[in-house]
C-alpha cells in the first residue's frame, strides 16, 4: 500500500514538472560569455541554475517611476501648434515565471556549448523538448 502510494505521488511530482516546464522554449544567450570559465566553473554554474530551477523560480518584481518631458504638437483653437508636455509613469513590472525559466535554459544552453567548445561536455544535460 504505502509503496503504491508513493510511486503515485512520485510518478505525478514528474508529470506536473514535465508540464510545468516542458513547453518552455530557451531564450537565447551567448555562449561567449562563458569563454573565460574553465571545465569546473562551467559545470558549477551549469549545477548552480538547475539547483535554482529545482527549487522554484521566483522572478523578481521591479517596480519604478518614469518622468518624460517632451515637446507636443496638435490642433487646438488656435491653430496649428507646439507646446511643451510633460508625462508622469508610475506602476510595476514583473517578468513572467515562463520567461525567466526561458532564460535560465538558455543560460544552460549556452554553458553546455562552450563546455563541448572546450572538449568538457556536461555529464547530465537538460532534456531538450522540441
Amino acid at each position: 500500500m504505502k509503496t503504491s502510494l508513493m510511486c503515485l505521488m512520485l510518478a505525478t511530482a514528474v508529470v506536473a514538472t514535465g508540464c510545468a516546464t516542458g513547453n518552455i522554449k530557451p531564450t537565447y544567450v551567448s555562449p561567449t560569455q562563458y569563454q573565460g570559465l574553465d571545465c569546473a566553473q562551467l559545470h558549477a554554474e551549469y549545477a548552480r541554475i538547475n539547483q535554482y530551477l529545482q527549487q522554484g523560480v521566483e522572478p523578481a518584481k521591479r517596480t519604478g517611476v518614469g518622468l518624460g518631458i517632451g515637446l507636443g504638437g496638435g490642433w487646438g483653437r488656435g491653430g496649428w501648434g507646439f507646446g511643451p508636455s510633460v508625462s508622469v509613469n508610475m506602476g510595476q513590472s514583473s517578468d513572467s515565471k515562463r520567461t525567466e525559466i526561458g532564460r535560465l535554459f538558455g543560460q544552460q544552453d549556452a554553458i553546455e556549448q562552450a563546455a563541448n567548445f572546450k572538449n568538457c561536455p556536461i555529464q547530465h544535460p537538460r532534456q531538450k523538448t522540441s
